[in-house]
């Protein structure tokens, strides 16, 4: 071994042979050391000894690796989305600090490259603390609530792993909406068409779960509409047509077109022209610019009306209109809501069906129609309008 080997090891010890190392003996080390020879003196109170120690083989004398701490990436969860300030971090631990900014319930789960972890449920207002380790590649963060409810409403994430640090990107990732780069569809009514018509809910102790977590303001307007509301089984069979397009471009490109008509049940003729949408969110009714594919929505989803069964629609919009009753202009800002959804009512009596319908076929066009706000309600029951088309369609549009 060189005189600049970077490593010793000691072989063995050789104290002097008439030495006794009395119990009380506390060492002092005084260190010498010469090309291959490492002397140490080594005195006790009663009693000098020599220590010579043989250097031979290798000993590792690199220093211990230092292991990083944890990367540390806040996650704001709100109605409807989940903000990262981190869309990219190194591979190793990770610390998510998760707090829920929202006015209803949320959770974090971390997905990709085989981990699914979980935070707890976190009312408004509260925190919780995700400690994993992540591997490189892409993981989805999402919210779990409402059977993926809040996932589909557009509270989704992604996360880039990387293999070595990178400068972290701040803010939230792009716009993880579905069809945000720009889908449309045309939606045809067909089938019976009914007039729904002011009455109880039928699934209001499933509905009452909901009611609860809302503020009080809200909870009051809601057990009344579950008492005598738009969303009932009082319905009468009427006629008409419509047929709407949609193109949904993300936040802030969305449009609309169409029209419809129909005959109410008093034989008052109505005519509806739609042509911009509503873009304004509201607390719980979120309107994602105005049109959205694919959503997931209502009942027990924490999102929009509970007062309607849980469904799945194709196309979801809003939209301003223009509204005339009997020929005569009735409003130029109608307030409208189109969906085509997942199946809610039977086809011998109309009535609604089913709590969660979101597995059922897409095929029901509903369509309601309620004054601005400061606007007179419509001459009609309950003051809305409120009709389904029981077997509509929708096919996609070049966008």
């Amino acid at each position: 071994m060189s005189d600049q080997a970077e490593t010793r090891e000691c072989l063995r010890i050789f104290p002097h042979p008439d030495s006794v190392l009395p119990g009380n003996f506390q060492p002092q080390f005084r260190v010498t050391e010469t090309n291959n020879t490492i002397s140490h003196t080594v005195t006790a109170a009663m009693h000098p000894i020599l220590f010579t120690l043989a250097v031979g083989a290798v000993i590792p004398t690199t220093a211990p690796r230092i292991i990083a701490p944890p990367a540390v990436v806040s996650v704001r969860l709100s109605e409807w989305s989940v903000t990262l300030t981190a869309s990219t971090v190194a591979a190793g631990r990770t610390t998510f600090a998760i707090s829920n900014a929202g006015s209803v319930p949320h959770a974090l789960e971390i997905e990709g490259r085989g981990l699914e972890r979980s935070s707890v449920m976190l009312q408004p207002g509260q925190t919780d603390t995700l400690r994993v380790t992540l591997r490189v590649g892409s993981y989805e963060l999402y919210c779990p609530v409402g059977s993926g409810s809040h996932k589909h409403l557009g509270m989704l994430a992604h996360l880039r792993v990387t293999a070595t640090p990178a400068e972290s990107a701040s803010g939230a990732p792009p716009d993880s909406r579905p069809a945000a780069n720009g889908q449309a569809i045309e939606v045809t009514g067909g089938g019976t068409v009914i007039q729904i018509l002011p009455g109880p809910f039928p699934f209001a102790d499933s509905a009452a779960a909901v009611i609860a977590m809302r503020p009080a303001d809200q909870q009051a307007d809601l057990h009344h509409k579950a008492e005598q509301g738009p969303y009932s089984n009082n319905v009468a069979v009427i006629h008409g047509s419509a047929k709407f397009s949609a193109w949904d471009r993300g936040a802030t490109r969305d449009s609309v077109n169409g029209n419809a008509s129909f005959v109410t049940q008093d034989g008052a003729r109505w005519r509806l022209s739609i042509d911009r949408v509503q873009t304004r969110d509201i607390p719980f009714n979120p309107r994602f610019g105005g049109v959205i594919m694919g959503l997931y929505y209502h009942g027990a989803s924490g999102a929009h009306t509970p007062l309607v069964p849980t469904i799945k629609s194709a196309v979801a919009l809003w939209a301003f209109g223009h509204l005339s009753r009997n020929d005569v202009l009735v409003s130029d800002s109608a307030m409208v809501h189109i969906m085509l959804l997942s199946r809610t009512r039977r086809p011998s009596d109309f009535a609604l069906t089913c709590w969660d319908c979101s597995k059922n076929p897409i095929d029901e066009l509903q369509l309601q129609i309620t004054p601005a706000p400061g606007q007179p309600a419509f001459d009609a029951p309950g003051g809305v309008l409120f009709v389904n088309w029981s077997r509509s369609s929708g096919h996609p549009l070049r966008s």
